[in-house]
């Protein structure tokens, strides 16, 4: 039985390991450079100050994965607009707990009283791009060749819904 709940700072050294995981063997995120323990435990304190969720799903007493959201761009026009990530590990990717992660942020967007929620993914990745349409995400852009990694150059697709 899955659960979605809000993390705590306990939770802090699971979500590590499944965000180094992904940036070690997949282009879900354009970044190479693994986060050491202090730095994810930063990144939690600075979202529990500007009252940004961080939610877990967790599975048998195990975290499983994590999603979040954080400002779009840092002009004042775009506060209304969040980019969401969302990270399963994969031994239990594929179980719906991706789904359940981001849907269980609308919510919380709408209380903010944001208005859009954005998902920039690796163009690639058709697997989430089909989850987030699935989530009522809407294909808005393709950013051609903007990423690199593992030697080659990655597309980046843009799909956005409204809160």
């Amino acid at each position: 039985m899955r659960t979605i709940r809000p993390a705590a700072e306990d939770d802090v050294p699971a979500i590590l390991a499944i965000h180094n995981h992904v940036v070690a063997t997949s282009t879900a995120t354009f970044t190479d450079r693994q986060s050491t323990l202090s730095e994810r435990l930063a990144w939690f304190s600075e979202r529990r100050a500007q009252a940004l969720p961080v939610l877990v799903a967790e599975e048998a007493g195990e975290v499983v994965g994590f999603s979040s959201y954080g400002g779009f761009r840092s002009f004042p026009g775009y506060r209304f607009s969040v980019e969401h990530s969302v990270h399963v590990r994969t031994d239990r990717q594929g179980r719906g707990h991706g789904s359940a992660l981001v849907e269980a942020l609308f919510p919380l967007a709408a209380a903010q009283g944001l208005h859009v929620m954005v998902a920039a993914i690796d163009a690639a990745n058709d697997g989430s791009i089909r989850m987030h349409e699935r989530l009522g995400f809407a294909r808005v852009g393709l950013m051609a060749e903007v990423g690199h990694k593992f030697g080659r150059w990655l597309d980046l697709a843009l799909l956005q819904r409204f809160v």
